[in-house]
């Protein structure tokens, strides 16, 4: 039993773990992106769309990328070029996907609820769970060695210097948001084409929030942020392990009980580590040149 909770905990931390880490890209260069949330739904429903007409998982992760990408464009569009409020636009986006999901289901499908089941042929077993992983250490070794990273951090915490040595702030903000949707993507495509058999209407379910939460738990660093992520996944695995178990008068635990055992987790989390965590200083900042 114990191996097999293990085992649920790495694959239901994997979608969390590719949303932080977009998320990472996003909050580092400055750009607060609570629509990880929304990001990572239009991502599970591309990935379902193009894997039940390609009949690949890889080209539905990739149209799962690319339509995290376009919303996180259209974000990017108000938070940086607009100079919107981030976190009005971001809830905006959440809002947006939320609405637009079923509404082009219904056009494609007939239906609001679900897409076409994919058969278990056509979907991933377990290549991204190694994915998530070896992104990890790629995230870990791109912001400590390259230039792009620096480039990155530097927009969160001190873009008038970025701007002084000649790099354009808002191009490496846009970049970085970019980034963070597709990735943001790939997190919702795992739902769609690895943990489940197909979209269905807020699949998500609060996931791009969790994801949030454990990147300011990670203190917005690659390998802690992963290591909260599983904190997170194994509660929600536990959550399903607990289902049907029974307390000693021999009834139930409530399910309800046992659904919100993720998000009490969160709270928690936030309440006791987030006064420890420093954000980047120019973290929801808009960047105007002198």
């Amino acid at each position: 039993m114990i191996r097999q909770l293990l085992e649920s905990t790495l694959r239901v931390s994997t979608p969390l773990i590719f949303a932080a880490l977009g998320g990472m890209f996003s909050e580092r260069s400055g750009v607060i992106n609570i629509a990880l949330e929304g990001m990572m739904l239009i991502g599970a429903f591309g990935a379902a769309v193009v894997t039940y007409v390609t009949h690949s998982p890889w080209l539905g992760s990739l149209g799962g990328m690319a339509a995290g990408a376009l919303l996180a464009a259209f974000y990017a569009l108000f938070a940086i070029w607009l100079r919107a409020n981030q976190i009005v636009a971001g809830t905006a986006i959440n809002m947006l996907a939320l609405g637009m999901t079923p509404f082009v289901s219904k056009i494609l499908y007939d239906v609001t609820g679900q897409t076409p089941a994919i058969p278990l042929a056509e979907r991933f077993q377990s290549a991204p769970l190694y994915m998530s992983w070896i992104l990890v250490a790629a995230c870990w070794f791109w912001v400590r060695y390259t230039r792009s990273g620096l480039w990155v951090s530097l927009a969160g915490e001190h873009p008038e210097a970025l701007d002084a040595a000649g790099i354009r702030v808002n191009r490496v903000r846009w970049a970085a948001v970019l980034v963070s949707g597709a990735l943001a993507g790939m997190g919702g495509a795992t739902l769609s084409v690895f943990l489940s058999s197909s979209f269905s209407r807020n699949m998500t379910a609060g996931r791009g929030f969790i994801a949030l939460a454990a990147l300011i738990f990670g203190r917005w660093k690659p390998v802690p942020t992963a290591i909260a992520c599983l904190m997170f996944g194994f509660a929600e695995a536990l959550q399903f392990r607990l289902q049907g178990v029974s307390l000693e008068d021999g009834n139930p635990i409530p399910v309800q009980f046992i659904q919100v055992l993720p998000y009490v987790v969160t709270i928690l989390v936030l309440a006791g580590f987030v006064y420890r965590s420093r954000p980047p200083q120019a973290a929801g900042t808009v960047f105007r040149r002198a």
